[in-house]
């Protein structure tokens, strides 16, 4: 059986800290306050270092001060994670305009489980994007089943990505020219980590192997590259699919997410 508490130790070694692409690092005690293209700013750390429910508070003051104070930043992600001391701050985020979304489990596990020949539906098939009208049309299928308003700031984040020739790729899944499934793969530079993201199918077509499918490419290229373990973020639709290959679920993480409020004018002001 895999060792839970050694794969949950090599996340927050490893998994917590990354900010790939981004166009700058702030660090504020233990939090990194990452702003990335688009107006998306990102708050990560290792721990909270032990903070008690004051100071988790005036860390999430200082943190939301800190994006205020860019007129560039439209949204702010804060990602909770469901093993962490963090006392207070679930009250402190939704306190200070921060929505909270969906649950979700982190997984992790051998690449290898994932490897497996899967028979995609007929007149169905997969495939590489790299080129910018697939990237963008791949971005607007993952949002509309994710309810993401912002594809375009996506496509243009994950276009930056593959700049970087740093090993991220990007699928989808198509039958009669319509997208209708997707997920991308993310290595992790310096670990034997990668992850695999976005893993939308289309309502209609859900229960039909397609993102098994695409999760076993992403596999292989995966272990082409030298990274032996995944990690994902699954909502319960993909949770059943990734512990059936043999992935475990060490913890929870729940998004907590700011929006500056848009004026009649169109121009964006900061929220309370």
């Amino acid at each position: 059986m895999p060792d839970t508490a050694h794969l949950l130790q090599a996340y927050d070694d490893h998994l917590r800290t990354e900010a790939p692409s981004a166009i700058a690092v702030t660090r504020h005690g233990p939090l990194r306050l990452v702003t990335f293209p688009g107006g998306r700013g990102w708050v990560t750390y290792r721990d909270l270092g032990g903070a008690d429910a004051p100071a988790v508070r005036q860390l999430v003051v200082d943190a939301l001060d800190h994006y205020r104070a860019d007129p560039g930043i439209e949204r702010v992600k804060w990602k909770t994670r469901g093993h962490d001391h963090a006392p207070g701050l679930h009250d402190a985020l939704t306190e200070h305009g921060f929505a909270e979304g969906e649950t979700e489990s982190i997984m992790i596990g051998e690449a290898a489980g994932l490897i497996a020949d899967v028979a995609l539906p007929a007149g169905v098939t997969a495939r590489r994007v790299v080129d910018e009208p697939d990237v963008r049309a791949m971005c607007a299928t993952a949002s509309a089943v994710f309810a993401d308003d912002a594809p375009d700031r996506i496509a243009d984040a994950l276009l930056r990505r593959l700049a970087l020739s740093d090993g991220t790729e990007l699928w989808i899944a198509e039958a009669g020219g319509r997208i209708v499934g997707t997920g991308r793969l993310e290595p992790v530079a310096g670990s034997r980590f990668a992850g695999i993201w976005g893993g939308a199918t289309l309502p209609e077509w859900r229960g039909r192997g397609i993102y098994r499918a695409l999760t076993a490419v992403r596999a292989r290229s995966a272990l082409a590259q030298g990274k032996t373990l995944i990690h994902s973020d699954s909502t319960d639709h993909s949770r059943p699919i990734l512990e059936r290959a043999g992935l475990v679920r060490v913890s929870s993480t729940t998004p907590y997410t700011w929006r500056r409020r848009v004026q009649s004018t169109g121009r964006y002001v900061a929220s309370s």
